[in-house]
């Protein structure tokens, strides 16, 4: 999967001439917490919602509040902003940009195809694809299994499912740390509890979590 798939399009951006007041509140009535910040089309730097808090005076400030706006009023997103930005294309791998998100700790990055921005991927859209992954959003049985590393074992596993009736609406494998086996874990309906586990036994040495999801 790729970033161009999951992106949010279109582009909400502000300018760099714009107050931060104003800033914040179209930020707030679009329901986003950052924004590229684009001049004459060109990305100049981005904006995050705490860059624009943490312009605003603290709440012990003794300047009255016609002050307050008056110099709030003075001060630019371009003051504010991050000049330096970390974007990626649309053919990004979708685990690329959660990646970078993670090790840079940052909420959002501006997708761009030459100096157009495109596009933004946010945690919000790679929680949706984590949702989808593991079947969040469905009924059924949630079992979550250590199976050991062999050919072909994940086949068996889940034409035996399928032999009993089983529908396997999402699964997902983890390798972690052991070489010698990993963590299954599916999202199983149109079976019984019974007729489930049956299927799972040759081929699971343990499950750490079996649970039937409702979802309302």
């Amino acid at each position: 999967m790729l970033v161009g798939e999951r992106m949010t399009r279109p582009v909400l951006f502000v300018a760099p001439d714009m107050p931060v007041q104003d800033a914040l509140a179209q930020m707030r009535k679009e329901r986003v917490s950052r924004y590229p910040v684009l001049k004459k089309g060109v990305l100049v730097g981005i904006v995050s919602e705490d860059d624009l808090l943490n312009a605003s005076p603290s709440e012990a400030t003794s300047l009255s509040v016609w002050e307050i706006n008056y110099l709030l009023s003075k001060i630019t997103v371009e003051r504010v902003m991050t000049k330096e930005v970390i974007t990626v294309t649309e053919d990004t791998p979708l685990e690329e940009a959660a990646r970078i998100m993670a090790d840079q700790r940052i909420g959002g990055i501006p997708v761009v195809s030459g100096e157009d921005v495109i596009g933004m991927i946010t945690q919000t859209d790679i929680f949706r694809v984590f949702l989808e992954m593991l079947g969040g959003r469905h009924p059924g049985f949630r079992v979550v299994a250590m199976v050991k590393n062999e050919p072909g074992l994940l086949h068996k596993l889940t034409q035996a499912i399928d032999e009993v009736g089983g529908n396997i609406i999402a699964l997902t494998t983890y390798a972690g740390q052991d070489i010698v086996g990993g963590e299954v874990t599916m999202k199983v309906d149109q079976i019984d509890e019974q007729a489930l586990r049956k299927a799972l036994q040759p081929f699971v040495h343990e499950i750490k979590d079996f649970r039937e999801v409702k979802v309302s």
